[in-house]
C-alpha cells in the first residue's frame, strides 16, 4: 500500500517509542480529521504482526458504522479477518472491534483477552474516553493488561474539559504527551500536504424580527444580545426563545401551508449552499452535500426543503432510521447530491466525496464543529482539485471556531479562487468548458446543472437564486426575517440531544430550585454530578421519562 508521507513517519516513530526504545505501551496519534489515522493504525498493527510482537488487534471506535469501517480497512492492510463484537456477546477471541459503548458489557472478555494473549488496541476518537466517565473507566479495567496501546484522535480536548484516559495534561489543560510517544499532524499541515481539501467558511448572515401579540417587535442578530424591555423580560421563556441559534434552526412555511419557505432564512442557507455544490460538481461530478440537522424534525424539513429547491430527494438518516448502515453506504456509492443526518454523520465516518455542509447542530462545541468540518474536507486523491464550503449560521461561538480553523491554514490555502473555469469529464478527466454539453474527447454527455430561480416580491420577475437584487427591477433581497411569537416558540428547547417543547421547558425551570436545594441538602455526590450535566431545561422531561408521562 502506497502511504502518505506523514503515515510512514508515524508509524516510524511509533514502533521506536514502543520497540526499539520501549519507552511506555502508549503512543499517540494526534492528527486532523480527515488525514487518514486509521490506514495509519493498520499499518503499524501489521508491521507488529510481522515482527511476531502481538497475537491480537483489538479496535474501539465509537459508533457501529465506524466500526465496520475499521474491519474493511484493517482487512485490506493486514489481510486479517476482524469480527464486530457487541456487548451482548459473551466472549471475545481473534481480532475484534467494537464501539465504547459495548466495553463496558465486555470488561471481563477484553480483560482475559489481554491476559491470555499480546494484544495491541487501537482506541478511535480518545475523547470518548474520559478518566472520571462510564466509557473511560470501563476501558481502564479492560485493558489494563495490553501490551500496547495505540491512541487516535483528531479533536483530543473535550468540550467538558475533563481529562481522557492514559494521556497526560499540563496545568492549563493542554495535552502534554511525551513528544517521542506523540505523532501531530495539524489540519493546516493536513490541507497543506493535500491530504485534506481547504475549507471556506460562509457565515450565513441574517436578522429575525419577531413579532410579539401585542404588536410590539423584538430584532434579533446574531452579532449582538437581544435586547428586551423590563416587561418582556418577565414573560417565562421568551429570552432563550429569541436566541439567534433557535430562530436559525425553526423551520419557516409558506403563510397558510405546510410548504418550507424558499425564502426563508434556511432556504437561503441551501440555495447558497446549492449553488456551490453545483459549481463543485464541474470539478467534482460525484461531489455530494451534508446537512447536519439538530432534530428529526428540523432534518425533515431541511429535506422537504432541499427537494423543493432543487427537484431531488435527498437521503435522511437518523437513529429511528432502518437499516442506516446501509442507507450511508448506498449514499457513499451513488451520485445523490444531499444527505440530511440527525448524529449519524459524524467522527470517523468516512464519505470522501462530500464537499458542502449545511451546519445546523444541536452541540455548538469546537469538538463537533471540527468533527463536523472533517466529513467534508477527506481528499478524493491526489487529482482532487476543489474545496471544502461550511454554510453556517453567523454568530459569535460559530465564528470564533472558524477563525481558529482558518489561522491553521496557510495564506495560500485561505485563498478561494471562486467558481470553477472549466469542467473536467468524469469518464476521460479532458478539461471542456462550462458551457460544453458533451466531452469533446469520448462523447460523455454531461448532465445538466439544476436549474433555480427566485421570484422578486415586486415585480414577479426570476433571479437566480443567488441574486442579491432583482435584475428586473432593482429590488433588495434582504437578508431579514419575520416570525411570529409562535413561529419562535415551535422548538421548545435543543438540549444534550433531546427536542424538549415548550410546555416541558417551562416545568423544568418551576422545579428546578426545588430539585437543587434537596440534592445539595442530601450531599449526595452521584446526584450533584448529574445534576450539574443535565441543565434545568430537560428536567421537566426527564422527570417524564422516569414516570411514565406521556
Amino acid at each position: 500500500m502506497q502511504l502518505r508521507e506523514w503515515q510512514s513517519k508515524a508509524r516510524q516513530q511509533a514502533l521506536k517509542w514502543l520497540v526499539e526504545d520501549a519507552t511506555d505501551r502508549h503512543f499517540l496519534i494526534n492528527a486532523a480529521p480527515g488525514a487518514g489515522k486509521t490506514i495509519a493504525a493498520c499499518v503499524i498493527a501489521k508491521s507488529l504482526i510481522d515482527m511476531g510482537l502481538i497475537d491480537r488487534v483489538v479496535v474501539i471506535a465509537p459508533r457501529v458504522e465506524v466500526v465496520r469501517q475499521w474491519a474493511k480497512d484493517f482487512h485490506q492492510v493486514t489481510g486479517r479477518f476482524m469480527a464486530r463484537v457487541t456487548g451482548a456477546d459473551e466472549q471475545v477471541d481473534l481480532d475484534v472491534c467494537a464501539t465504547w459503548a459495548a466495553v463496558q458489557s465486555l470488561q471481563d472478555a477484553f480483560q482475559a483477552l489481554c491476559s491470555n494473549s499480546r494484544v495491541l488496541v487501537i482506541c478511535d476518537e480518545h475523547h470518548h474516553a474520559a478518566v472520571e466517565a462510564a466509557w473511560g473507566v470501563g476501558a481502564a479495567g479492560a485493558f489494563s493488561e495490553a501490551k500496547y496501546v495505540l491512541i487516535l484522535t483528531g479533536t483530543p480536548i473535550r468540550s467538558d474539559r475533563q481529562k481522557s484516559l492514559w494521556l497526560a495534561y499540563d496545568d492549563a489543560g493542554a495535552i502534554d504527551f511525551p513528544e517521542g510517544g506523540t505523532y501531530t499532524l495539524t489540519y493546516g499541515e493536513a490541507v497543506d500536504l493535500d491530504y485534506c481539501r481547504p475549507a471556506t467558511f460562509h457565515r450565513h448572515e441574517g436578522k429575525f424580527t419577531v413579532d410579539l401579540e401585542d404588536g410590539e417587535k423584538v430584532l434579533v442578530s446574531g452579532q449582538s444580545e437581544t435586547e428586551l424591555t423590563p416587561t418582556l423580560k418577565r414573560i417565562p421563556g421568551l429570552q432563550r426563545a429569541l436566541n439567534f441559534y433557535r430562530l436559525a434552526c425553526t423551520p419557516q412555511y409558506d403563510v397558510g401551508t405546510t410548504l418550507p419557505r424558499v425564502d426563508g432564512y434556511q432556504g437561503t442557507m441551501v440555495q447558497w449552499a446549492s449553488e456551490k455544490l453545483s459549481d463543485l460538481r464541474y470539478r467534482m461530478p460525484t461531489a455530494g452535500g451534508l446537512v447536519i440537522a439538530p432534530s428529526i424534525d428540523v432534518a425533515e424539513y431541511m429535506v422537504d426543503l432541499i427537494e423543493r429547491i432543487e427537484g431531488e430527494r435527498p437521503v435522511l438518516v437518523h437513529h429511528n432510521t432502518p437499516n442506516v448502515e446501509n442507507k450511508i453506504d448506498g449514499f457513499r456509492h451513488t451520485e445523490k447530491r444531499w444527505l440530511v443526518s440527525v448524529a449519524m454523520i459524524s467522527e470517523g465516518v468516512d464519505i470522501a466525496r462530500l464537499r458542502v455542509l449545511i451546519y445546523l447542530p444541536y452541540a455548538l462545541t469546537e469538538l463537533a464543529f471540527r468533527q463536523g468540518i472533517g466529513r467534508v474536507v477527506r481528499s478524493a486523491g491526489p487529482d482532487d482539485d476543489t474545496r471544502a464550503y461550511v454554510v453556517m449560521p453567523s454568530f459569535n461561538t460559530l465564528e470564533e471556531y472558524a477563525r481558529r480553523v482558518e489561522d491553521e491554514m496557510s495564506p495560500k490555502a485561505l485563498k478561494d479562487e471562486g467558481p470553477a473555469r472549466t469542467k473536467k469529464c468524469p469518464i476521460c478527466e479532458t478539461e471542456a468548458p462550462l458551457a460544453a454539453t458533451t466531452c469533446e474527447a469520448c462523447g460523455h454527455e454531461f448532465p445538466k446543472r439544476p436549474q433555480q430561480f427566485k421570484p422578486c416580491p415586486d415585480c414577479g420577475g426570476l433571479n437566480q437564486l443567488s441574486a442579491k437584487q432583482c435584475q428586473h427591477c432593482g429590488h433588495s433581497f434582504a437578508t431579514e426575517f419575520t416570525l411570529t411569537l409562535d413561529e419562535a416558540l415551535r422548538l421548545g428547547a435543543i438540549s444534550r440531544g433531546m427536542d424538549i417543547d415548550e410546555d416541558d421547558v417551562q416545568e423544568g425551570e418551576a422545579m428546578a430550585g426545588t430539585v437543587r436545594r434537596q440534592i445539595l441538602a442530601s450531599g449526595d455526590a452521584k446526584m450533584l454530578k448529574i445534576m450539574r450535566q443535565l441543565p434545568e431545561e430537560t428536567w421537566g422531561k426527564v422527570k417524564k421519562i422516569f414516570t411514565g408521562e406521556s
